[in-house]
């Protein structure tokens, strides 16, 4: 099969100008990405012990967003929680207390979800938006708000995930006191990677749908911050071409479910970290010879299509979900649909 006859298998729909529109996207939130007078207030509240707890929500890939934040934080000593937002406003209301930080994502800032916590909370604690949207209810109703301009965005989470994960590092650069300008010059370094990666979407594409014929199970697995691409990269797997996927840590994936391994099996396995890259290795091994099949995702993989272009490393998770989109793209082409048009669901979720 050669490559022009693979790329027209590609139906190329507003999923993907979206997926191409992201260095634009982040570029865009670059120039935005400022510490406000309100979150300054927010920060001196957890320094002086105003503000005693965090607790991280969204749902879907916002939610999983958070997690780079959610270690970074309580590795430099914060009692950070994180909870989806439907378990946060339902289940654990003690939690909205004047003594909470809340830092709530929200794609929309409309979900049913967030906007019960606006109503729920009745400006107990005190909540930092993360939005696309500077006219939504969590923009209006935070008292601090970050607006990401990823623009317009058709269905599947793709340029507004990434400019949140930008917001996010922001935002846990600033908390853990570290100089504003460094920390904007780190995330300037991840536009031209995403650029130069997405430059050769059709060959990455080609590359990895010669490897998914015939998938019948597809797990994401990850440690540390690369949980927030096996996360968000099962969710847009199924939503975007109606294939189950399950995104779950390295570890977990030992207790039980290597079980599952066969030839109808494929691993997407991070490599993440260099504290647990050696854990992930050996998993991809035994995947391998327990007859599944691979896709390793790291900086210095033979592989183009599953490389990572060069991040600082706490800036990967950024960069890290942009393969799992080329294979959703591949995986469209292998069913002959096009990828992101929702059938059933819809941008905003309305109803709980």
């Amino acid at each position: 099969m050669s490559l022009e006859t693979a790329s027209h298998r590609i139906p190329e729909g507003q999923y993907l100008l979206d997926i191409l529109d992201q260095p634009r996207a982040m570029a865009a939130t670059l120039k935005c990405l400022r510490i406000s007078q309100e979150l300054r207030a927010l920060g001196a509240g957890l320094r002086d012990g105003r503000l005693r707890r965090i607790v991280l929500t969204g749902m879907g890939a916002s939610f999983h967003a958070l997690h780079p934040l959610f270690l970074r934080l309580n590795a430099r000593g914060y009692a950070a929680a994180a909870a989806e937002t439907s378990e946060l406003v339902h289940s654990l209301e003690k939690w909205l207390t004047p003594e909470t930080l809340i830092i709530a994502v929200s794609q929309s800032g409309e979900s049913a979800e967030i906007v019960r916590l606006l109503e729920v909370n009745r400006r107990r604690a005190a909540i930092l938006g993360i939005t696309n949207d500077g006219e939504s209810a969590l923009s209006r109703g935070a008292d601090s708000s970050i607006i990401t301009l990823a623009g317009k965005e058709f269905s599947v989470s793709c340029k507004t995930y990434v400019t949140a994960l930008m917001a996010l590092y922001l935002v846990g650069e600033f908390i853990c006191g570290s100089d504003e300008r460094q920390t904007v010059e780190e995330l300037s370094q991840v536009v031209p990677a995403a650029a130069s990666y997405l430059g050769n979407w059709k060959e990455h594409v080609f590359e990895i749908a010669g490897a998914l014929a015939g998938v019948r199970d597809l797990f994401l697995l990850g440690r540390g911050a690369s949980l927030a691409a096996t996360g968000a990269g099962a969710l847009i797997t199924k939503e975007s071409v109606r294939l189950h996927a399950e995104g779950m840590s390295g570890a977990a994936f030992r207790h039980g479910p290597l079980e599952m391994i066969d030839d109808k099996t494929f691993a997407v396995v991070f490599a993440g970290a260099e504290s647990t890259r050696a854990l992930q290795a050996r998993l991809a091994d035994d995947i391998r010879q327990g007859g599944g099949r691979i896709g390793w995702i790291a900086e210095d993989t033979s592989s183009r299509a599953w490389s990572l272009p060069r991040t600082p490393a706490n800036l990967r998770a950024v960069v890290e979900i942009m393969p799992v989109q080329m294979m959703t793209l591949a995986l469209a082409a292998e069913k002959g649909i096009e990828a992101g048009r929702f059938g059933r669901v819809s941008k905003i979720t309305a109803t709980e």
